[in-house]
């Protein structure tokens, strides 16, 4: 039963994707608040899907933690739901992506309209002072930055390494960083067309306060979110 509510989740999707990839090229050429709508109307629909077909819902934790003010979220990132999620609940985000996801067709377009923020990771140093440059500029205009610290998907129960991108970010910016546990890989599995049923959770910690030595920060950074993680990735977690 999961598998075929998978498989019509999939076709559905598949559809609904295709009709709006067409459907709102115009919004290219007009301003950001018609690249928001489609974000929000993009992600709404998605999770409308995943709730009727697959019986896979979301809950948020920790919500008083999200700023009225831009500041840095690093998030752990499991499944390719983490990047749903933000546009619909933090406002005009700005997140940082791998760059090669910038060259897909219409993904890449809306997402460059939308004003993510590509990094290569192939290129060093270059490419840390180029997701800076666009870091402070997204800050100026007055929007947050999303973040994935690992760099890329890490399945539940495994811990990625916490790259220097985030301790740049937190360095050249001087805000806060609010840290992001959650627990999507265990319904939205890497590189699975499965879709389990059940409730994702998302949980906002306490924010680490600008201005501590670089190991420092890596090392709580670190530790508030795999101490979050190992508490919500227990599959009797809330269930």
């Amino acid at each position: 039963m999961i598998m075929m509510r998978s498989f019509l989740y999939h076709g559905l999707y598949g559809i609904w994707a295709f009709l709006m990839c067409f459907a709102f090229l115009p919004s290219l050429i007009l301003p950001f608040w018609a690249s928001d709508f489609i974000a929000k109307l993009w992600t709404r629909s998605v999770f409308w899907l995943l709730r009727t077909i697959c019986k896979l819902d979301f809950r948020i934790e920790g919500i008083e933690h999200v700023s009225d003010v831009p500041v840095i979220y690093a998030s752990k990132h499991q499944s390719a739901w983490d990047t749903l999620l933000f546009p619909y609940k933090i406002e005009r985000s700005a997140i940082i992506l791998k760059r090669e996801l910038f060259w897909l067709p219409f993904f890449g377009w809306y997402a460059k309209k939308y004003g993510a923020i590509s990094i290569d990771r192939s290129a060093g140093a270059s490419a840390i002072r180029k997701m800076l440059k666009n870091a402070r500029e997204s800050i100026a205009a007055d929007r947050p930055i999303i973040i994935f610290p690992e760099g890329t998907r890490v399945p539940p129960g495994e811990t990625g390494e916490y790259q220097s991108g985030v301790a740049a970010l937190y360095r050249d910016l001087k805000i806060p960083v609010v840290p992001i546990a959650l627990n999507s890989g265990l319904y939205w599995p890497r590189r699975q067309l499965v879709r389990r049923p059940g409730t994702i959770t998302l949980r906002f910690l306490p924010p680490i306060p600008p201005g501590l030595p670089r190991k420092e920060f890596m090392k709580r950074l670190e530790t508030d979110i795999e101490t979050a993680q190992s508490e919500i990735c227990d599959p009797n977690y809330r269930n």
